[in-house]
């Protein structure tokens, strides 16, 4: 494949991951974070930064890892445990930032900013790479396609919530009823992007 090829490709699964293949809203990985610190847009707007953020570096770094080390030395098995590794080293490292220049938004986001190291949208954009089989440069599109997706679905789940602060929900509905059907909504919204890239 040339390179023109590649870098076409690269942007079709990106825009792809974006939109028809939203790895939250499509394939429902890392709901945790998603309902829960989708409060306020400027919050969401911190995790999801980070999540593209360690999105992007970890399924570049993991391709490279899985490719140059693990596949040469025949010891693909262990792929779990070294994308942990990797995904736990860029979180501590997101992590140290955020808190040395924005401790409110460390503040804000709390335990749910270590625990993307546990997220499983991260480890699954991973593991989805390597099953996929995507060469380097469609790896890069994919990790910072799925960000963006997680990003742009917390970003629109906290909007909708701080707007529904304003109105009267029934009070059955309040809180955890109202933000899974808001998501149950939303899912079936970017499904129905499905078909646009064939």
């Amino acid at each position: 494949m040339s390179l023109s090829q590649e870098l076409q490709t690269a942007l079709v699964v990106c825009f792809s991951a974006v939109f028809t293949q939203n790895i939250l809203l499509t394939l429902f990985l890392g709901m945790c974070p998603f309902t829960s610190v989708s409060r306020e847009v400027r919050t969401a707007l911190g995790l999801g930064g980070a999540v593209v953020f360690v999105m992007t570096c970890t399924v570049v770094l993991n391709w490279m890892a899985y490719h140059w080390l693990l596949v040469k030395l025949d010891l693909e098995f262990f792929r779990f445990v070294l994308f942990i590794v990797i995904i736990a080293a860029f979180v501590q490292f997101v992590e140290m930032v955020i808190d040395r220049y924005s401790p409110r938004l460390y503040q804000n986001l709390g335990i749910f900013l270590p625990l993307i190291t546990v997220n499983c949208a991260i480890l699954g954009a991973s593991l989805f790479m390597v099953i996929r089989d995507y060469t380097l440069l469609v790896s890069l599109g994919w990790g910072f396609g799925a960000g963006v997706g997680w990003l742009l679905a917390i970003l629109a789940m906290a909007g909708i919530r701080q707007r529904l602060d304003e109105s009267r929900v029934p009070v059955g509905l309040r809180g955890p009823g109202i933000t899974l059907i808001i998501a149950g909504l939303m899912a079936l919204a970017f499904i129905g992007f499905s078909g646009v890239l064939g």
